[in-house]
């Protein structure tokens, strides 16, 4: 029998019902876990030991009363350093928060919370999730706990590594351009990314606020749809949020019959040269067993794929120039001591307080900007952005559903592309058209290289559509018997 901290959120939630175990049993053995795996890992930036148990022991107590808040009552979780958590720390893995304790929950935290969840503490990143290898944290860069010689995946990565390396049961990341199902693929997990408006960014430290998306990082399919119902809704307190339907994910996650009613659509651009071997076998493998399974398969087309990162990376820092301009050294975080006056200060604090990458970002987002170049790049950039969303639309008239790789390789080592930025970008090719289309995306895992490292598999459909990304994932992780916490075996 697998440890309790090994198991998946409906696992859990059933050994809690029967009374087999208590909340506080589950969260000791994942503070266990981490106590002995974060030196290595460096997946959390802050652990709340004191919070987490006092959190689970509250639990047990409402069970005990008969008055359990839901399925996630008493189930550890970690969340992402840029996610607001009343009275504990956020950094957002930056200098300049480094002693950022937040006054209030963002929604998502306290949606969390009304559910009973125990919150462990919070996850490591890309400083303000700038990046897609957690490299680029204030606080030291993330491992892979398949290969610690390896990234994780970014932003998200620190989340991806508590989950598949068993140091929490869930988690929940966010997205800006592929930063949930990347790490997700790289880790050997399920991400999911859903639309744009379906979950409340607020209390989200803004990087791109037309594109970021918060979501789940899970073991299994099943457990990312019981989570989803959790967060997903409309807020008042979030504009982009839309008022529509939301069905019970979980009750209506479909069988595997219900592939037989599919047309999945292969987009051609998306299986291009650069892709490792490995990589494209296991695709292909999964995309076989899906036509087995009675799935009708049609190659599609998105023309405007090609422009898909270098729009992203001009709309996605232009937004970032934006959002990090309220970072001035005075209201709040970091304040330089070398100043000698007020223009010092805001000049210090930010040169100090700004990583290089979070400065390349600022420098270019603001240059995008400027009055001579608005129109040469941004509003061109927008234009493009139609384009692909266009794209997606009309394929979707077709298909139910698309299928990619998550991402060209496995995970790639640590430093390998540190010395070139645009390198680095290019681990977005296959995930950001689906943030600048507001489309919904899955991540699981299908398969493993020659070297033992995690290869996973992309899901997308139209707006709203998670149910149907959710039940495709679902039905293939059942047939192969694929679900993701049974296939963990770090090394970690």
């Amino acid at each position: 029998m697998s440890r309790l901290n090994e198991k998946s959120i409906q696992e859990c939630a059933d050994l809690l019902a029967k009374d087999e175990v208590s909340s506080v049993d589950i969260t000791k053995t994942c503070l266990d876990r981490i106590d002995k795996t974060n030196k290595t890992l460096n997946s959390f930036i802050t652990v709340d030991k004191e919070g987490a148990l006092r959190q689970a022991k509250e639990s047990d107590n409402r069970r005990k009363n008969g008055k359990t808040l839901g399925i996630l009552d008493g189930i550890p979780v970690s969340v992402k350093d840029v996610i607001l958590t009343k009275d504990l720390r956020t950094t957002a893995a930056s200098k300049m928060l480094s002693n950022f304790i937040p006054p209030y929950d963002a929604t998502v935290t306290q949606k969390l919370k009304d559910s009973g969840a125990v919150i462990l503490g919070k996850n490591n990143c890309d400083a303000w999730a700038h990046g897609a290898s957690t490299e680029h944290s204030d606080f030291g860069p993330a491992k892979n706990p398949y290969d610690t010689g390896r990234v994780p995946g970014g932003s998200s990565g620190g989340s991806a590594i508590a989950v598949a390396s068993h140091q929490t049961i869930y988690s929940v990341g966010s997205d800006t351009g592929g930063s949930i199902r990347q790490p997700a693929g790289f880790c050997g997990i399920v991400g999911l990314k859903p639309t744009y408006g379906r979950v409340s960014r607020y209390g989200l430290i803004a990087m791109a606020s037309s594109l970021d998306v918060i979501g789940p990082i899970t073991k299994t399919v099943e457990d990312a749809a019981l989570v989803l119902e959790v967060i997903a809704g409309l807020d008042e307190k979030d504009s982009t949020t839309l008022d529509k339907p939301m069905p019970s994910y979980r009750k209506t996650l479909s069988e595997i019959e219900w592939v037989k009613k599919l047309k999945i659509g292969l987009p051609k651009e998306y299986f291009i040269e650069g892709t490792q071997k490995e990589v494209r076998e296991k695709i292909e493998s999964a995309i076989k067993a899906l036509e087995n399974l009675g799935a009708e398969i049609l190659e599609v087309s998105l023309p405007h794929t090609k422009y898909t990162v270098p729009t992203y990376y001009i709309v996605q820092p232009a937004e970032v120039s934006s959002n990090l301009s309220r970072y001035d050294g005075i209201k709040y975080g970091y304040s330089s001591k070398n100043a000698q006056n007020l223009l010092e200060t805001y000049f210090k604090s930010r040169a100090e307080g700004f990583g290089d990458e979070a400065k390349r970002r600022i420098m270019l987002g603001t240059y995008t900007l400027s009055a001579g170049y608005y129109k040469a790049y941004y509003l061109k950039a927008m234009q493009v952005r139609a384009l692909i969303k266009n794209d997606f639309d009309k394929v979707f008239k077709k298909v139910d559903c698309l299928i990619t790789p998550t991402s060209p390789t496995v995970a790639f080592g640590l430093g390998e592309k540190e010395k070139d930025p645009l390198e680095m970008y290019l681990a977005d090719v296959f995930t950001a058209g689906a943030n600048l289309a507001g489309i919904p995306g899955i991540s699981i895992p299908c398969g493993f290289s020659s070297e033992g490292l995690p290869i996973g598999m992309q899901i997308l459909s139209s707006q709203f559509n998670e149910q149907k990304i959710l039940n495709l994932a679902n039905a293939y992780e059942k047939a192969t018997k694929n679900a993701a916490w049974r296939q963990i075996k770090t090394k970690i």
